[in-house]
């Protein structure tokens, strides 16, 4: 497909993803519950690194009243973003890569008194008559370098598949491993993954109930995620972005931008 760089994922990326999402094999379920699923990869245990991981989790959602077009459009429209996402910061599109991928910047607040994160990524997507898929992973990019007042957090791999079941219904499923970085035991990282995933996925369900409302009302043929044409940032080549590993950031003390005391909360 590109022979500028392999960094750009291929047909089998976009393959692995799906067979991740649809596998119950090596998975263990945490919670079920009104349509909604999620679930936490399970892995052999090496012996010979006693490390704790950052799990590789998935979640997923029966929807019932909102197309998986309507979902897809939702997670790419960065300006309707805004109004729904209110963990947000900042967040905007550096460049193409190719007709269907892009290099972006993401940034959200942290509860006190963690440091809030930010993240670079290269995502790309698939879509076909009745599925859509989006991965994205952490890249280094020259121009935006971590920066000391914020955590840079890394995606190993984090993305969404959704597959329609009807003109106005689909499953939904997100699946990532991510490590916030700092100093948060991974334990403690695993353990939020697990209650904060169905939060958010229910914030995105609602967001696009009402996503075609706000639509029709701004830029409604404007979706260039759909239409390539339509892409006004600049051009750059994959070549000049590398994969951001995990281990290559430095963990940072939590408590370094707020003069709090050590310790564990006791709540």
């Amino acid at each position: 497909m590109s022979r500028v760089s392999s960094i750009l994922p291929d047909e089998a990326v976009f393959d692995d993803f799906k067979r991740q999402c649809l596998a119950t094999d090596n998975w263990q379920n945490k919670y079920d519950s009104n349509g909604m699923q999620v679930w936490i990869e399970v892995r052999a245990v090496n012996k010979g690194n006693n490390v704790p991981k950052v799990h590789k989790m998935k979640c997923k959602m029966i929807i019932k009243d909102v197309s998986a077009a309507t979902m897809f459009d939702v997670l790419h429209d960065s300006k309707y973003r805004k109004k729904w996402d209110l963990t947000m910061q900042e967040s905007f599109d550096i460049a193409r890569l190719s007709a269907n991928a892009d290099v972006g910047y993401y940034s959200w607040r942290c509860p006190i008194p963690l440091k809030n994160r930010d993240v670079v990524t290269l995502r790309s997507w698939q879509v076909t008559d009745d599925e859509y898929i989006m991965v994205n992973f952490s890249v280094k990019h020259p121009k935006y370098p971590p920066r000391s007042d914020l955590v840079r957090a890394v995606s190993i791999q984090t993305g969404y598949y959704i597959k329609a079941t009807g003109p106005k219904s689909c499953t939904f499923t997100y699946l990532s491993q991510a490590d916030p970085k700092g100093s948060l035991p991974k334990w403690v990282v695993n353990k939020a993954s697990q209650v904060l995933a169905p939060k958010v996925m229910k914030s995105v369900h609602k967001a696009g109930q009402e996503y075609s409302n706000w639509k029709s009302q701004n830029s409604p043929d404007l979706k260039p995620w759909l239409h390539p044409e339509q892409n006004t940032l600049p051009m750059m080549d994959p070549a000049e972005l590398s994969i951001q590993r995990a281990d290559s950031l430095e963990n940072v003390d939590e408590s370094s931008k707020l003069d709090v005391n050590e310790g564990e909360d006791s709540s």
